[in-house]
């Protein structure tokens, strides 16, 4: 289904040698360097550089890195459900996690959820939070993934290609970094991040979060607006190395340890629920009936 020289790429990114991966693959460093090779030659780039401290991923090979483990991930799925072809209504119901998109809400609620439907049993799919995979992903739901839990807006729905139930509309907060003076209050006001630059995502991404933009610009012009392309954990890196405030929900408030999240006195929030197909399987219809009856 996939090059499987992709693994052997990747206990060598991992390792940092071809003597180390040839160990952990009980194959010969030769052999390694020949199927490493071999990748760079179908590829057409170039996935690592000599240190004197190992091997270094390239730009390229950090790209192809950091999709490839979901790549395999994606095609051995793939495998067990053409193995599954004959079980038209399959009993597992699985909820894509990443760094954004934790699938903790689901887990949190799962044990009364269990008592609606006590014969599906759910699987958390690991995924890495880039603009590539969360396209491939929500343009696909029910293939490999059947739930992913985020905020959204009908825009996005319609650009994604898929669907969504309501679970709740979440406040919008700001995160800082722990040493930051404002994170010895319990709530800010708007005056609070006066002289501040606040990081929002970039215009289009969300109604909601435009609306913010749009106030803060015209009420408040002594806040200074960072904007970036995609919430990813570079994002947090980048706001816990700064003195810049971040947009934040409570559902990210424990991706970054030096990062808090505070509420803040203004009327600001974004639909928060669970994404799924625009044409759910009978296992999601039952799953989502069942949130419904306990998010009344």
């Amino acid at each position: 289904m996939y090059n499987h020289q992709l693994d052997t790429f990747i206990v060598v990114a991992d390792s940092g040698s071809f003597n180390k991966a040839a160990e952990a693959l009980f194959i010969s460093p030769p052999a390694v360097i020949k199927q490493i090779n071999l990748l760079e030659d179908s590829l057409g780039v170039r996935l690592f550089t000599r240190t004197h401290r190992g091997l270094q991923l390239t730009k390229a090979g950090q790209s192809v890195y950091e999709d490839a483990r979901y790549i395999i991930a994606y095609c051995r799925e793939s495998v067990e459900r053409a193995k599954k072809a004959d079980d038209t209504q399959p009993s597992v119901l699985r909820i894509g996690t990443s760094t954004m998109t934790p699938g903790q809400t689901i887990v949190d609620m799962w044990t009364q959820i269990r008592e609606e439907i006590p014969d599906i049993k759910f699987q958390l799919v690991p995924f890495e939070n880039t603009p590539e995979n969360a396209r491939e992903i929500l343009k696909n739901m029910g293939k490999n993934i059947d739930i992913v839990c985020g905020v959204y807006d009908e825009r996005a729905l319609k650009h994604w290609q898929c669907a969504a139930q309501f679970i709740a509309d979440v406040p919008m907060r700001c995160a800082v970094s722990v040493y930051d003076p404002l994170a010895k209050k319990d709530r800010l006001t708007v005056e609070d991040l006066h002289g501040r630059s606040i990081m929002l995502i970039r215009e289009g991404w969300n109604e909601e979060t435009d609306r913010l933009r749009k106030w803060l610009t015209e009420e408040h012009p002594e806040i200074n607006i960072v904007t970036f392309d995609f919430i990813n954990l570079s994002v947090f890196n980048d706001c816990e190395n700064s003195d810049h405030v971040l947009m934040c929900i409570d559902m990210w408030s424990n991706v970054h340890p030096l990062l808090k999240t505070l509420p803040v006195e203004w009327d600001y929030s974004m639909p928060f629920g669970l994404l799924h197909a625009p044409k759910p399987s009978k296992t999601v219809k039952r799953f989502l009936n069942a949130v419904k009856k306990l998010n009344k």
